[in-house]
């Protein structure tokens, strides 16, 4: 019921508007030169609406032949989105399926269709590097690292292709553009942290150490590095703040305290190391100051008193002793050394002091009696010797784990 009385109201409105502009009254007249016209309203309000519709009709049709190239290209450009979405499939399932020829014809194909979009420049530089052409991977990389939007997708595929082939420098450089490019990014940061340590950039990865990073070691490997002495000043002393232990960040800081004239810090630096953890390198640089071997002993006595009994300085004590011809002190300490440990050093120590007392078989006894390894510097992570003190060990590449110790550390073995 109600659609029959939409449909008649449907139909009587227009009658009824037709009814009323039939009564309407009034004519309407125009003259043009010797053209005139003259009509009922009516029928002037007829013809201006059948006017309008063929207007109406005209404009829309020379709209939709204007229109008709755009419409061409959206369809053209459509059947290759699809077709170029079809391509980019079949690239991705032959890169899965570890076939790089294939990859790249579908992705060749994709390119052409679509364009170098982000997409398909990324998968172009998977399949050139699946299919060993590197320079077809860099190609796309750099292109895609000049893309607006994509820039740190490219960037780091340069970067890891640096990595790959050892070229630190430049893998460091892409590495602070790509940070540019997309800041605070977590994985980049540890990225470049190890590309620091690679470069040997100490400023750099301090910068961007870990929480569970050696501070101590790259502090002090940052400030034996640093030509500005205030700046190597600061680094050498946030060494020491890190690992008062570290024999190396306290003979970097009192080296630049005595540098800056600050001798009274520099030997309240050494002994506190000495305290901490006694070295020979320390007492060195300690006594660096005094050369006459009497003097000099009694420096060293005056040092020692910072750890005493410790076999460091029972050695120091004892050297000091025999240079300055005291060999009864000499052989007193290098004995109490020995009760310690009986290393080489203390047997030789032992044999040099026989040999000036003119004791030449208590000396061979000495010698052969010494059996204990002499401490060295060796990482802690492999093992390894070194002849002095390095940030990072250069046999395993681990940051922070040489060491001054008297046995060989066992190689850490990873759990697979």
């Amino acid at each position: 019921m109600r659609r029959v009385v939409g449909i008649l109201l449907a139909c009587l409105i227009p009658v009824a508007l037709a009814w009323w502009l039939a009564l309407l009254p009034g004519r309407v007249s125009a003259s043009f030169g010797d053209i005139s016209f003259d009509a009922s309203l009516p029928v002037v309000a007829l013809l201006l609406l059948v006017l309008y519709v063929i207007v109406h009709v005209v404009l829309r049709l020379i709209a939709g032949l204007i229109g008709v190239p755009a419409q061409f290209r959206a369809i053209r450009a459509a059947r290759h989105r699809t077709q170029g979405d079809a391509a980019l499939t079949r690239g991705l399932l032959a890169l899965a399926a570890g076939e790089g020829a294939d990859a790249r014809r579908h992705v060749g194909k994709a390119r052409k269709l679509l364009g170098d979009t982000p997409h398909t420049l990324l998968l172009a530089a998977e399949a050139g590097h699946k299919s060993a052409r590197p320079e077809e991977a860099t190609a796309a990389f750099q292109r895609l690292a000049d893309h607006p939007e994509a820039a740190f997708l490219g960037i780091r595929g340069l970067m890891q292709q640096a990595i790959a082939r050892q070229d630190w420098p430049e893998a460091a450089a892409l590495a602070k553009r790509a940070e540019a490019a997309r800041p605070g990014t977590g994985w980049l940061r540890e990225e470049r942290y190890r590309l620091a340590l690679q470069t040997r950039d100490w400023r750099e990865a301090l910068t961007l150490a870990p929480p569970d990073a050696p501070r101590a070691t790259l502090a002090a490997a940052a400030a034996q590095a640093e030509p500005d002495s205030a700046k190597a000043l600061r680094l050498a002393k946030e060494a020491v703040e890190a690992d008062p232990t570290l024999p190396a960040a306290a003979l970097t800081y009192a080296t630049q305290l005595r540098t800056a004239g600050k001798e009274r810090r520099a030997m309240a630096t050494l002994r506190a190391a000495w305290t901490a953890n006694p070295q020979p390198d320390i007492a060195t640089l300690a006594l660096a100051p005094v050369t006459d071997p009497l003097a000099r002993y009694k420096a060293a006595a005056s040092f020692a008193l910072a750890n005493p009994g410790h076999i460091e300085s029972e050695v120091l004590l004892a050297q000091t002793a025999l240079a300055a011809n005291l060999t009864g002190e000499a052989r007193r300490h290098a004995e109490a050394a020995q009760a310690l440990s009986n290393q080489r050093r203390v047997g030789l120590l032992l044999a040099d002091i026989a040999e000036a007392e003119g004791d030449a078989t208590t000396a061979r006894t000495a010698l052969r009696a010494a059996a204990a390894p002499d401490p060295a510097w060796r990482c802690g992570q492999c093992g390894g010797l070194h002849g002095a003190w390095a940030p990072v060990c250069s046999s395993c590449g681990t940051t922070g784990r040489i060491a001054w110790s008297e046995q060989p550390a066992s190689p850490v073995v990873q759990e697979s």
